[in-house]
């Protein structure tokens, strides 16, 4: 790794907007028409407030009611790329015009930086981009951005029963965004992140150039695997290598509500699931419940396991009996059925479902954060979660356990840092409907978050990019300062943020890519 070599000083700047100017919309679209070809028009890839499908285009890919603007006087148009070309015109246009750039995959951003901006901007919108070839010989395959892990699992699994990727369970997540911000998953204690098996990359760069891997080098080929692909171009596919997995995987879920000894066993579970075999992904659920007379915590334990029944019984039972784990709680099945099954679809669904791709408005408001947990929680500690928690209508956190191979991969292997040292990561989400309900909502997540404090990181009270959460920090659309950008980003980054912005000083020194948490450049003197 290159370490910027300062003799005489380091100066961190508030790098605003060079080369910022007062954007014109028409000389854009006339710019995306001019820079591309006739044999890859873009006239029908473009979508102005004037179009009569501009708002079904927007809508299509906003998962979040919270951020949903579709009458935004900011944006100028959504660019729904059919070609490379377009991603590459659409990106010198954007520049040369003065306007940002809102790269969307799957809109699942939780805090809608993909597809929002308090500055002139256009989405450039990669779901057509979403080709997936399988190499079963390889063992690798090759996935644009704009392709969900729906597709990209079932093309996997049409190929083969043994062969596997190591990412998300949500079918509609888009590919781009969720490799390029690390890529978590139920295979994480077994086989690590995406961007542990990411072996080449396409990425359009500020100049609008496509590089691979061999041209890009190897310090933003490191950058694009955890570090978000947003600040430093735009991603157009990824090359990955594909993982072995047994035909027989044994899933199960299994309740226990707080007057069922919830707590007690959750407990336990902060003492073992990170040590259990690396094949063993339990991860714990605290949700909110019906109980008898009142609402309560449910702690809701889904687990996976890459083998038989039988022999997950005999993990459980010597290392967390107080689950009572019956046989008959677990389900043996095909590695794509587990994402069936993560999903809570019922039984007997076609797999075909993970190939949707909704298109309806958003019809819920949420918020997301995110925290890593490395030492127990104690049961006080526990307890006083839970009664924040009963003050939601709606809300639940996701226990994620770590171990495993994530002890062994170095912290700056790739971009993403949080590895060796974790317990467990923790993902806080709350839901509401109600517009009116947003402010209380989001005053409450301020309060279970503030309540986790003494138990989770600190210094960095470390945070995932992917669980986007703009409460850690963030500057205005337009502009970057170094200073607010070092505190989201040693949250999100901890050690590797000095590599990320000596990366970005090399790749984009004019900030052009920047969004409102976006990495500065570092820039010596």
């Amino acid at each position: 790794m290159k370490e910027v070599l300062c003799v005489m000083f380091l100066v961190l700047v508030s790098v605003s907007n060079a080369k910022v100017t007062k954007p014109n919309t028409d000389n854009f679209l006339r710019c995306l028409r001019s820079r591309t070809s006739p044999e890859q028009p873009i006239t029908k890839a473009i979508y102005t407030p004037n179009n009569s499908s501009f708002l079904t285009s927007y809508v299509s890919y906003t998962k979040n009611k919270r951020c949903s603007n579709p009458n935004d006087t900011n944006l100028i148009a959504i660019v729904a790329a059919e070609h490379e070309s377009h991603v590459q015109a659409t990106v010198v246009c954007a520049k040369s015009n003065g306007i940002q750039i809102r790269t969307r995959s799957g809109g699942h951003d939780l805090d809608g930086l993909s597809y929002v901006s308090s500055i002139p901007f256009v989405v450039l919108d990669m779901h057509n981009l979403r080709s997936i070839t399988i190499d079963v010989h390889s063992k690798k395959a090759w996935v644009q951005a704009g392709a969900i892990l729906g597709e990209l699992y079932t093309k996997i699994a049409e190929k083969s029963k043994t062969l596997a990727f190591p990412a998300g369970i949500c079918p509609t997540v888009g590919a781009g965004g969720h490799i390029s911000g690390g890529g978590y998953g139920n295979l994480i204690r077994k086989h690590g992140l995406s961007v542990d098996h990411v072996v080449d990359a396409q990425v359009v760069d500020v100049n609008g150039k496509i590089l691979n891997r061999a041209s890009m080098g190897e310090d933003l080929f490191w950058a694009i695997r955890g570090g978000g692909g947003a600040s430093f171009g735009v991603i157009l596919s990824y090359t990955i290598n594909l993982v072995k997995i047994p035909k027989t995987i044994t899933v199960f879920k299994v309740n226990k509500t707080l007057e069922q000894g919830g707590t007690d066993v959750l407990y336990k579970w902060q003492l073992v699931s990170s040590k259990l075999p690396r094949e063993l992904f339990l991860r714990a659920m605290p949700d909110i419940t019906n109980g008898v007379k009142s609402k309560t915590i449910a702690v809701k334990f889904y687990a996976q396991f890459l083998g038989s029944a039988k022999k997950l019984m005999q993990i459980i039972n010597k290392n967390l009996p107080e689950l009572r784990l019956k046989r008959e709680d677990c389900y043996e099945m095909s590695w794509l059925n587990t994402t069936m099954f993560w999903m809570n679809y019922p039984v007997g669904t076609p797999t075909s479902i993970l190939l949707d791709r909704p298109s309806n408005p958003p019809g819920q408001f949420y918020k997301g954060k995110s925290d890593y947990v490395k030492k127990p929680i104690p049961k006080e500690g526990m307890e006083k979660i839970w009664r924040t928690m009963l003050k939601f209508n709606n809300v639940w956190m996701q226990w994620n356990p770590y171990g495993g191979v994530m002890d062994q991969i170095p912290a700056n292997a790739t971009a993403f840092p949080h590895r060796k040292g974790n317990l467990f990561k923790i993902q806080y989400f709350a839901l509401w409907k109600d517009a009116n309900a947003t402010d209380a909502n989001l005053g409450l997540m301020r309060e279970l978050y503030d309540v986790a404090e003494p138990y989770v990181s600190s210094n960095p009270r470390e945070a995932f990019l992917n669980y986007r959460d703009v409460d850690v920090g963030s500057n205005p659309s337009g502009e970057t300062s170094v200073e607010e950008a070092k505190i989201y980003g040693s949250k999100y980054f901890v050690g590797n943020l000095k590599r990320l912005m000596d990366v970005k000083a090399k790749c984009d020194p004019d900030n052009f890519f920047r969004y409102e948490q976006s990495i500065p450049p570092l820039l010596a003197m």
